[in-house]
């Protein structure tokens, strides 16, 4: 073990030294092994029985028996295994682990591994539901018994594949007692937590290390808990460091997805043309087992008016679970989903009423001291006025818009409104993530900034020194920021929900502060900070009752298109966007933000295709599963609103998410005004065209 740790401590001064990415594939170990996971090729079967060939010396397999806790990752429910025992319940389920030093031998021991199924019927239909959510605000019932006219459109949404750059990899090592692992991943403490739980470890006995990372996108939130489990129970039977890498197939195949999603949605229109109420049922497919589901659906719920003001709604809707990959994480997380259904459901409202549909659109938007749809209330000023003007100019909207529904030359522009609630839904912060953050400074003068906060691309490192030198009045290359290891950075929750600048770094500025009171040169101190709720934030989460989110970011998207009249190929003509993410910490950091995160939301509405054919994912790799590319990409401009957040640093606001959950209805929306037919699903490819220009 000594010189496992000699080994290690080597790799980690390299990095240091020479200033290199290290991905977690870079990094090498003496005497290290090498994983590669046994799956199922059944969706659904009882597992009879599993024929080994002759494993050679210094090969290992790895299975649930060798496990000495419960067998379950821990997310949220119990339900998602390590390793399958007796069933399996999706095609590529992992049933064991094959580990030695040559990767050949590996897939020749993998290729020899017989395992006899009894085959299950497998469920592919909506109609397991293994969570339930329903919530109203004011009397929505009354308003559609009264309704002159009701209004109904159904609206569905497919898969929508992460295809960060780096895929999924995990290493791992034993010091002493204490299982060590390095990994590409969101959340350092959600992996440290599960393998404690699947080991039934003390908590000092498990360390997780963040490697570099190479995009994530919600990808790595939940699902490297699954690896680093399969990893830590593989090192404590076998004590040598060992590598788990997907290659992309893989990793396109077996790991989380956006949800797919049908909605039905429903207007009560009263004797005036107005909108007197509404509803919304939302079904999502989970996949296999709940994983992070429920909390994806609760945040489509909850977006279900969007960036509107409706006093009267009944919302409710399910996680089904088929026998399919499990879904998870994703930018957004349920939001994009309902976004799309609610701006082309207000589109088609006002196409039917045959009333102009920016001036309905305008009627219901939100404002200040307005309820939101779980009958809190926005406190905070919202210029979403002044932001849409903006981007009508920018645009030319008005007139485009007009020029192109009276000619019908196959050119449209679309435009969607959105919100995006900031943090953890309801009491999340507060009550289950409680984050701490804490500074250490030298006597050196150097400052230390302990936060579990992952750096995967978003600038995060950048902003947070940024936050403390300017308080501290220092240079910014005397603040310290290094990659989280759980043995030294405190809990401050996972790099997810657009939490990370605004209550991380919320609370690494009032920590920076205190530390500025107490400061003695060349005196070493350390302070803290824990996340409190805002007193007047109240959330009832039982009921959907209240404040879901302290603060909302706000946002419009505008996007032009020309649809080929012969193939229906659409062709990105501009893109323009306006946001309100308070105060800007960095504003290069958040224009990279603002084009990848609007050019990840367009695909996701008219070009990412992902099919599941008999509980097989079809589009498994870059070849087959098509994004945006520089070829595809419109020229783009955004423009940032200052509008600041009290509690926000320098009043900054949510960012990350945002640029993303507008833009697959925006693109729609100009289809749609391209080709003067009703777009109901996403993505809006050729073939679906065809098919509305025929029969829509």
């Amino acid at each position: 073990m000594k010189d496992i740790s000699k080994s290690v401590r080597k790799v980690d001064s390299l990095i240091k030294m020479s200033g290199e990415a290290k991905y977690v594939s870079d990094i090498k170990i003496d005497g290290m092994l090498y994983a590669k996971t046994v799956r199922s090729s059944k969706s659904k079967a009882i597992i009879k029985k599993i024929t080994l060939p002759v494993i050679p010396e210094g090969y290992h397999i790895i299975d649930h028996t060798d496990i000495p806790g419960k067998n379950f990752v821990k997310i949220i429910f119990e339900d998602m295994p390590v390793f399958a025992e007796k069933t399996v319940s999706y095609y590529g389920e992992p049933i064991m682990l094959v580990i030695g030093e040559d990767k050949n031998i590996i897939t020749d021991i993998i290729s020899n591994i017989e395992i006899e199924y009894e085959e299950v019927t497998p469920l592919f239909e909506n109609t397991n539901s293994a969570i339930n959510y329903h919530f109203t605000k004011g009397d929505s019932n009354k308003a559609f018994k009264n309704a002159k006219k009701i209004i109904k459109d159904d609206y569905d949404t497919g898969y929508q594949e992460q295809l960060y750059i780096e895929p999924q990899g995990m290493i791992g090592y034993i010091e002493g007692e204490k299982v060590t692992l390095i990994g590409s991943i969101q959340c350092p403490y959600y992996v440290k937590n599960a393998v404690i739980s699947i080991l039934e470890a003390e908590e000092d006995q498990v360390r997780v290390k963040q490697a570099v990372v190479g995009g994530a996108f919600g990808g790595k939130e939940e699902f490297p808990s699954l690896m680093a489990c399969q990893l830590a129970v593989a090192l404590r039977k076998i004590k040598k460091p060992i590598k788990l890498i997907y290659e992309r197939e893989e990793d396109m195949e077996v790991t989380t997805k956006r949800h797919p999603a049908w909605i039905h949605m429903e207007a009560a229109i009263n004797d005036k043309n107005e909108i007197d109420g509404l509803t919304a049922k939302v079904a999502i497919d989970g996949g296999a087992y709940i994983g992070l589901s429920g909390v994806v659906l609760s945040r489509a719920l909850i977006a279900s008016t969007g960036a509107y003001t409706i006093d009267n709604i009944e919302v409710g809707g399910d996680v089904f679970l088929t026998n399919t990959v499990p879904n998870g994480a994703f930018r957004g997380f349920g939001a994009p989903q309902m976004l799309f259904a609610v701006e082309m459901f207000i589109q088609h409202i006002a196409l039917e009423l045959e009333l102009d549909p920016l001036e309905l659109r305008l009627k219901y938007l939100a404002k200040q001291g307005d309820a939101t749809s779980t009958r809190g209330k926005f406190r905070d000023p919202i210029i979403m006025n002044d932001m849409i003007n903006k981007g009508m100019e920018m645009s030319d909207y008005k007139n485009k818009v007009k020029k192109y529904t009276e000619q019908g030359i196959y050119k449209g522009i679309g435009m969607s409104w959105f919100l995006h609630g900031c943090g953890f839904t309801g009491s999340g912060e507060a009550n289950h993530i409680k984050a701490l953050v804490k500074l250490q400074k030298d006597i050196d003068d150097k400052v230390t900034i302990l936060i579990a906060a992952v750096d995967m691309g978003q600038g995060v490192q950048t902003t947070m020194k940024k936050i403390v030198a300017q308080i501290l009045d220092i240079p910014l290359d005397q603040v310290i920021y290094n990659k989280p290891d759980t043995d030294l950075v405190p809990d401050s929750g996972p790099t997810v929900a657009s939490r990370t600048i605004m209550v991380v770094g919320g609370l690494v500025a009032r920590a920076t502060k205190q530390l500025k009171e107490k400061w003695v040169d060349g005196e070493a101190i350390i302070v803290s900070e824990r996340y409190k709720q805002p007193e007047y934030i109240k959330w009832d989460e039982d009921n959907f009752i209240g404040d879901a989110y302290p603060a909302y970011s706000w946002g419009v998207n505008i996007v032009e298109v020309e649809v080929s009249p012969i193939t229906y190929q659409v062709s990105l003509v501009g893109i323009w966007s306006v946001y309100d993410v308070g105060k800007a910490i960095d504003e290069r950091i958040i224009m990279g933000q603002a084009d990848g995160g609007i050019l990840q939301g367009v695909g996701y509405g008219y070009l990412e295709v992902m099919k599941n054919v008999n509980g097989k994912i079809q589009h498994k790799n870059v070849t087959d599963y098509i994004i945006p590319t520089t070829g595809d990409t419109a020229p783009m401009e955004t423009f940032l609103m200052d509008n600041p957040y009290p509690l926000g640093p320098y009043g900054a606001k949510g960012a990350g998410e945002l640029t993303l959950v507008g833009g697959a209805p925006a693109v729609a929306l100009a289809i749609e005004n391209a080709i003067n037919k009703k777009v109901k699903s996403i993505p809006v490819t050729p073939e679906y065209i065809m098919e509305l220009m025929k029969n829509g």
